[in-house]
């Protein structure tokens, strides 16, 4: 199996983005994610010692949902 195939697997998906991911994801600045989440505008990110990541499927409901306060 070749290397692209792996990697293209539904299983490899990545599920937890970081704020740049997100950023691109929303069409916004970094800066504005972090407004976003620290005002409850949209879900919280998880802390993992010093990263931030945001969960791909809670954006996507999120986004899906129309984006609705998540205080």
């Amino acid at each position: 199996m070749s290397e692209s195939a792996v990697a293209s697997s539904p299983a490899e998906e990545v599920r937890l983005l970081d704020v740049n991911a997100v950023s691109r994801l929303l069409s916004c600045s970094t800066r504005h994610v972090y407004r976003l989440a620290d005002s409850g505008l949209m879900p919280r990110p998880q802390k993992l010692g010093a990263l931030v990541r945001w969960d791909r499927l809670e954006l996507d409901k999120w986004l899906a949902d129309g984006c609705p306060t998540c205080r």
